[in-house]
This record gives structure tokens, sequence and C-alpha cells, in this order.
């Protein structure tokens, strides 16, 4: 009987603070055990050393991981699952000195007191190409924060006084003809279709002081079509669920933008709901406008997942199954010899 033998390697980590380690281990030491059943690596605690054991590779990374996370609590941020997934994410890509890169840089604050910002490296130049650019196409998965962190800007930007206005907007595309049997006027049909923006920001600003803006006009939340024949000057505009406009529909919209203005645009090219002669205007807008100086885009992926890590885990599925090659069909005269011979 042949035996195989792996050879274990131990890997020291020290910290300087007790708290850090705190923060590192989570509640019931449940970030500890993400990191062992990630990374098939065992690790023990000793006052303010960490042990690991397991294969030399699965241990540097693991080390890696622990210091990353170490770092994050010596800034003062909160290790929490998706901190954890997100870092072991990074180690196996390489790619772990970009959370030294990470800034503490708060995007705004909800109407409860709680701080927004970046969670991930591509969240965050995300926000820095929304900073820096007059328009922003930000593109990716379900769950990477595009609307959530363009609304926050736009909160962020309004109450600063560098804008007067904030208009968000989404094409209602799966309303069609459906749409007229909703009860009430058009803005009651509509509304369902705007909802995640409400949703966003209800919590930035909190329901009255929302409701206060929306009368006063200072906050607009609207389908795309209350958008043609306007100009939209000193205004921060978002449009949401781009890649169900067509191609029309995005050059109308990008003609809006007026002085002082700023626009992002979101949306996800995997979930293109138009019918399949349309061209989706996101995609034709990423392609035309690559090029352009002061627009920006932003490509966010599953790594910059913030949701429930199953999330994170079905956009991979997808994407290895859409790379998948499709077996092809018995041609039409092999289907009829085999009719024949039944």
């Amino acid at each position: 009987m042949r035996r195989i033998y792996i050879e274990m390697t131990e890997r020291i980590v020290n910290s300087e603070r007790v708290e850090d380690l705190i923060a590192v281990f989570g509640s019931f030491d449940e970030n500890i055990r993400r990191i062992e059943e990630a990374l098939h690596v065992t690790i023990v605690n000793r006052e303010t050393e960490l042990r690991i054991t397991g294969d030399e590779e699965s241990a540097d990374k693991a080390a890696r991981a622990l210091e990353g996370l170490l770092t994050l609590a010596s800034k003062g941020e909160t290790i929490d699952e998706q901190r954890v997934r997100y870092l072991i994410t990074l180690v196996q890509e390489g790619n772990e000195e970009f959370v030294t890169q990470m800034t503490k840089d708060v995007v705004c604050i909800t109407a409860k007191g709680k701080p927004i910002k970046a969670k991930t490296v591509g969240q965050q130049r995300y926000m820095q190409a929304i900073g820096k650019n007059t328009i922003t196409l930000g593109v990716g998965p379900a769950g990477t924060g595009k609307t959530y962190l363009a609304v926050a800007a736009a909160v962020a930007a309004f109450r600063a006084r560098t804008v007067n206005r904030i208009i968000l907007t989404r094409p209602a595309v799966e309303a069609g003809e459906r749409l007229g049997f909703l009860p009430g006027d058009l803005q009651n049909k509509v509304d369902p279709y705007l909802r995640p923006l409400y949703d966003a920001l209800y919590e930035m600003l909190g329901p009255e002081t929302f409701q206060k803006y929306q009368e006063r006009g200072s906050i607009e939340v609207a389908p795309l079509a209350y958008m043609r024949g306007r100009t939209l000057d000193d205004s921060f505009i978002i449009l949401d669920e781009a890649q169900n406009t067509t191609r029309e529909q995005m050059k109308m919209f990008l003609t809006r933008l007026g002085f002082g203005s700023k626009i992002v645009i979101t949306g996800d090219v995997t979930q293109i709901d138009l019918p399949s002669d349309k061209t989706s205007g996101l995609k034709d807008a990423i392609r035309v406008l690559e090029n352009v100086k002061d627009i920006a885009i932003c490509r966010l992926t599953s790594a910059d997942v913030v949701r429930h890590a199953l999330v994170q885990e079905i956009i991979n599925a997808y994407e290895k199954a859409e790379k998948k090659p499709v077996p092809p069909k018995p041609s039409k005269q092999f289907q009829g010899n085999y009719k024949r011979k039944a």
C-alpha cells in the first residue's frame, strides 16, 4: 500500500494589540473558522501570537490573510463575514497588498448615523471615478453596490451644496403594455419600478426629510421617459438598470447633461430584459464612450459583491455555465434519417 505524506508547515503572525485580535477572531471565532475552512489550515491562538499549521502554500496564504485583517482592525475597520471573504479572495489571487490601499473615507452618513464607505478595492475605485469625472458608468453584477454607492455620493454632493438637485431615473422596461393594468395615475404605475431608488434615499435621508425635499423639487425620482426634452443643470443624475435602455434612450439621456451636473450610470450587462432584436444602450455606450475624456467606465466583479455570500457563488456559477460550450444540435438530415429508421 502506497502512503502519501504531506509536509506540514507552521507560520506565526503577531499582533501588537489584543483588541485587534479580538476583532479579527469575531463572534465565537467565526472569522478564524472561515479562514481555516477556506484555506485548509489550523489556527491556534497563544496570547498575541497566532500559529498557523498547514501545507506550505496554504499556511502562507492564511498568514497573509490574517496580517491583512489585523491591518484593517488597526485602522478601526469592522471585520465581518464579507470582509473576511473578500480578503481570502484577494490572497488567493495574490492581490492582498490592495488592502493597505483601502482608505477610511466615508462617502455619506445615513439618517441613523451609519457611515457609508467602499468595502472593496473595486468599490473604492468606483467612488474615486465618480469624484473625478463628469460621467461615470458603473458596470457589474448584482450586489456590488453600484446603485447604493451612487445614491450615497449624490446625497453627499447635495448636502455639500455642490449640486442643487438629485435626479434618479430608470427605464420601466418590465412594464410594457402591462403598465396600464396597474391602479392609479402614471406616477403610481411606475413607482414599483423605482422602489430600489426610493429605498436607498429613505435610508440616506430618512422618510420625512426625503418627502420634504421631494415636495420642493430638490429630489426627483422618475422613469426615463420623463427626461426627454430637458436640460439638467446643477444636478446629480443617476440612471439605474441602464442595461435595459435602448441605444436611442441612452443617447437621449446622455445629452440631457447640463452645466455643473454629474451623471452616474449603473447596470449589469448579464441581466438585459430587452427584446432580442434591441441593442442594449449600456453595452453600446461602453463601446462608444470607452476613450472619451471625462467619462470613466468602472467594471465591478463578483469579488465586489457585498450581499449574502451565496450571491457571489450564484454569480460565479452562472459565469461558469455561460462559458461551457453548448452541444450542437443534430442536423435536419440526421434527424430525418433517425425518424425513418425508427
